[in-house]
């Protein structure tokens, strides 16, 4: 039998985050220490992305619009999402898809990654913020 007196609180707050694809303890609890106590307080996907590192910051020069990586942010909480995200690339075929997909349209797989990021944390916002009721 494990050792569950380290993962206790984690796995009592939102069950299904860590049913998700890629969420081990470890990430689940950095993301619900970034979210905080009150999850109430951010009011969008995109204020959590933006919190967590992964919103898109535009960079227009000339005919290009393009976006480049948010320095800012929770950097623990962006480590925690990429984690998320070379697992999903690893394990997932339909991220693999994806990432092959966004790539022959002619974006780096760095933003490949950037983009898959976003998805990710817009995901897991809705985990955070509407858990469903748990059957225990």
């Amino acid at each position: 039998q494990p050792y569950t007196g380290r993962t206790a609180p984690v796995t009592a707050a939102p069950p299904s985050l860590l049913a998700r694809p890629g969420v081990g303890i470890d990430v689940a609890g950095q993301l619900l220490v970034t979210a905080g106590d009150n999850p109430g307080r951010l009011n969008s996907a995109a204020a959590f992305a933006h919190l967590c590192g992964v919103a898109p910051i535009p960079i227009a020069s000339g005919r290009s619009n393009t976006y480049r990586l948010n320095r800012g942010g929770d950097r623990a909480a962006n480590a925690a999402l990429y984690r998320i995200a070379l697992t999903r690339t690893r394990e997932d075929q339909r991220t693999r898809d994806y990432l092959d997909r966004r790539t022959a349209q002619g974006i780096t797989r760095r933003e490949a990654i950037r983009c898959l990021k976003r998805y990710i944390a817009r995901e897991l916002y809705r985990q955070l913020e509407n858990p469903p009721p748990s059957t225990a």
